[in-house]
């Protein structure tokens, strides 16, 4: 560990002299380009010179009480000694999890899909719940979120709806959301007061930028159509409207919501582009490990991950066991008790593998 903390230092310190070269400060995309990976560094390069600097006080502490003989001086120093050994310990552990290989995706912006499943007109309106947890959460978050497409029920529910959230980390956070999300509780529709259960899943996709995912043109098929409005109508007299489907794959993805019909094929691209790249990430995961898939870390979608039990105040988060009993609060955007231990758990599970990994 302190080899790659030593190296990144070393980095960190070579940018800031890079930066400072006026052989190249009139190149303003080099600078740049430093700029951004320094930025990335500066975060670890601080928590290690911190960890450095402690580690040479507890030297200090640690002598004095070897050498003191005064008792007040001493227990003074005990307590010191044990405070920065303290301190020490949880940097170590910050220090390690900064070291783990980063998702490239974490700051992305994110691409969130929500469809109806199981459950008619109940999971059509527990769909639109679900959206406005996650519209609550970004807000919470200062992200900006922009609808793409919906197709709604006709009752304040949606057959599916993607939407856009942009924002530092919004990926890093939101990929643990993909998934099976059930609901049981009583439907509007529900005249005798019985419990149904009903089912909605939500695909979480990182926006990729062209130099990410490399899409062949001649692999298209470029439609266009009038947007329609609720109910199917046309309220558009030009074909603004864009189908894109990638032939060797078969993925179609249609957006209508822009203005113009170059806004709406920027917006159907940069969707296609995701898909594509997930679809690529799930083959790499598939051959490196094809015995365990598990919702953590991987975005498998096929699991239910969390049950939002309407008549007991509760959600579940089956991928870790953790319950909420203050379901309406959870439904107004505080899912960082879930996401936080989602995250924690990952990092152990990496911590757990890299550990396995180093030579005895």
């Amino acid at each position: 560990m302190y080899d790659k903390l030593i190296a990144i230092e070393t980095r960190y310190n070579e940018l800031e002299r890079l930066m400072g070269d006026p052989a190249i400060m009139n190149d303003y995309e080099l600078i740049a380009e430093y700029n951004k990976e320094r930025s990335n560094l500066a975060e670890i390069v601080e928590a290690y010179q911190r960890y450095r600097r402690e580690r040479d006080e507890l030297d200090g502490a640690r002598a004095m009480l070897d050498s003191e003989k005064d008792a007040d001086l001493r227990e003074m120093a005990l307590e010191e000694v044990s405070r920065l050994q303290e301190s020490i310990d949880a940097l170590e552990g910050q220090l390690k999890v900064m070291l783990l290989p980063k998702d490239p995706r974490d700051d992305k912006n994110v691409i969130m899909e929500i469809r109806a499943g199981a459950g008619g007109d109940e999971a059509g309106l527990f769909a639109a719940d679900l959206f406005r947890m996650y519209s609550y959460y970004a807000q919470q978050r200062s992200w900006k979120l922009e609808v793409i497409d919906s197709s709604e029920t006709g009752i304040h529910g949606y057959k599916e709806i993607r939407f856009e959230i942009k924002g530092k980390g919004a990926y890093s956070r939101l990929k643990y959301e993909g998934g099976v999300h059930r609901v049981q509780r009583v439907p509007e529709t529900e005249s005798q007061g019985r419990v149904h259960t009903s089912t909605v899943t939500v695909a979480v996709l990182a926006e990729m930028d062209d130099v990410d995912v490399e899409v062949n043109m001649n692999d298209i098929r470029r439609d266009t159509f009038r947007a329609g409005g609720a109910g199917g109508q046309n309220v558009q007299k030009n074909e603004t409207a864009i189908r894109l489907t990638h032939l060797p794959s078969g993925i179609v993805v249609a957006v209508q919501d822009e203005r113009s019909q170059k806004q709406n094929e920027e917006r159907a691209m940069a969707i296609l582009r995701a898909k594509l790249y997930e679809i690529e990430l799930d083959k790499q995961r598939s051959q490196l490990d094809g015995e365990r898939r598990d919702q953590v870390g991987t975005g498998e979608r096929s699991e239910k991950i969390r049950t939002y039990n309407y008549p007991q105040n509760r959600v579940t988060d089956h991928r870790i066991n953790v319950t909420s009993y203050n379901l309406p609060v959870v439904m107004e955007g505080d899912i960082d008790q879930f996401i936080d231990e989602l995250i924690t758990r990952d990092q152990a599970e990496k911590l757990s593998g890299e550990s396995a990994a180093e030579p005895a």
